[in-house]
């Protein structure tokens, strides 16, 4: 993958402030509207894709290619694999790394991130469709979370999708009362989320799955947002058509399943 614009590289060695101006540029050259040319039914997935040796991936095939991405840590290093998916198969991985420099800071993940996930995608041979971001895309501060930072910086769709959120209000109570399979709640920004106008719906909490009785054990919501050239409405329903029986959509959790081997 070739990158868009180098201008936007996260630098880890910015002060907080340039950080936060940095975000504030890439929040309003982010498209949060479609551009891409997706049907979520050409990414269904009905069954979960069986992890793959990397030696036995191969190019080709029809359908859109969707790369989920995903990152952990190692001593003083961030990795992150990068998952390309065509159809129910794996079609290509690769592997970056990057000094970790920086703490973990709300709203700053991709200049701890940021750095490893470049370098994976930047690995990869084929083209995606669409990114799949383990984090936040416009559900932040500066409507500038990792994924929509990555999206600009490659200028490819992007979808985040989170296990917490880090900022906004739902509409109705997603804690009290538990989601049903399926369900979405419209998440709004708020006073938190500077860079936009209080009700703005910036994402959705997405029930991919839950048990028969939630009262007794049930499954959090994941926490969906766009990244780039992508809808909030759609980016729910493109994660929500990439989910197969799993909590997570089958492109991060495959990610998530391989970083951890390379992190092991």
């Amino acid at each position: 993958m070739e990158l868009a614009r180098t201008d936007y590289l996260p630098d880890p060695a910015l002060d907080a402030d340039a950080m936060a101006a940095m975000q504030r540029d890439i929040a309003a050259d982010a498209v949060f509207a479609d551009d891409h040319g997706l049907a979520p039914e050409s990414l269904r997935l009905d069954d979960p894709i069986a992890d793959t040796d990397p030696a036995q991936t191969a190019l080709g095939g029809d359908g859109p290619v969707v790369v989920g991405v995903d990152q952990a840590f190692r001593e003083d290093e961030a990795v992150s694999v990068a998952v390309a998916l065509r159809g129910e198969r794996v079609v290509e991985r690769a592997v970056g790394r990057a000094p970790l420099e920086i703490p973990y800071i709300p709203g700053l993940l991709a200049f701890r991130e940021g750095g490893a996930i470049v370098d994976a995608l930047r690995s990869l041979s084929v083209a995606p469709d669409l990114l799949v971001l383990d984090g936040s895309g416009r559900i932040h501060y500066r409507e500038a979370g990792i994924a929509t930072h990555v999206g600009v910086l490659f200028d490819v769709p992007t979808v985040g999708v989170a296990k917490n959120l880090l900022c906004g209000t739902p509409v109705s109570d997603v804690e009290e009362r538990y989601l049903d399979a399926g369900e979405r709640v419209a998440v709004e920004a708020d006073d938190e989320v500077e860079t936009c106008a209080n009700g703005t719906t910036i994402g959705h909490f997405y029930q991919s799955r839950q048990y028969e009785n939630p009262t007794r054990r049930h499954v959090n919501p994941l926490v969906v947002s766009p990244g780039h050239r992508v809808a909030t409405g759609t980016a729910t329903a493109l994660v929500a058509a990439t989910c197969a029986g799993y909590k997570l959509p089958e492109p991060t959790r495959l990610a998530d399943g391989a970083v951890g081997d390379v992190t092991r």
